[in-house]
């Protein structure tokens, strides 16, 4: 199965995803809080990035859901070595899929990129000659998941 994802430039895809509070998802389970209170964003236009280890979120939006801080990391970017926070408990559904990942905070205002450790777990491949995710198959022999 293929989803649409934007095409605004060639070689590249772009994606829109939710991002939910697991923590807060939680509280709502066991009664804490009304779901009402449970922080999410949709974001449009998500760089599917295979250069990217994780799933990247801007600080602003960490923020605006409220994530907690797990670490900071030594991360390798392309001007070189630097220093980032590791946020926990980022629940992302796209696709007709979800799972709950670290994400990495991105400096300034920089756009959410999508990397592979969210994309093989959740059984997602780039499409790059029809800038799309291509969903894995799950429920037949053909299935992603894999015990070796």
């Amino acid at each position: 199965m293929q989803y649409q994802t934007t095409t605004d430039e060639i070689g590249k895809v772009f994606t829109k995803l939710t991002v939910i509070n697991r923590a807060d998802q939680i509280l709502t389970e066991n009664g804490i809080i009304p779901p009402e209170q449970v922080r999410s964003i949709t974001l449009e236009n998500v760089l599917v990035d295979t250069g990217a280890t994780t799933l990247c979120l801007p600080a602003d939006v960490i923020a605006k859901l409220g994530l907690k801080l797990l670490k900071e990391v030594n991360v390798a970017t392309a001007v070189g070595i630097g220093r980032a926070r590791i946020f926990e408990d980022a629940k992302i559904s796209l696709c007709d899929r979800e799972g709950t990942f670290e994400c990495l905070e991105l400096p300034g205002s920089s756009d959410a990129l999508l990397g592979v450790i969210p994309l093989e777990a959740l059984g997602l491949e780039p499409d790059l000659r029809n800038q799309r995710l291509k969903v894995l198959p799950d429920e037949t022999t053909d299935t992603y998941w894999t015990i070796l």
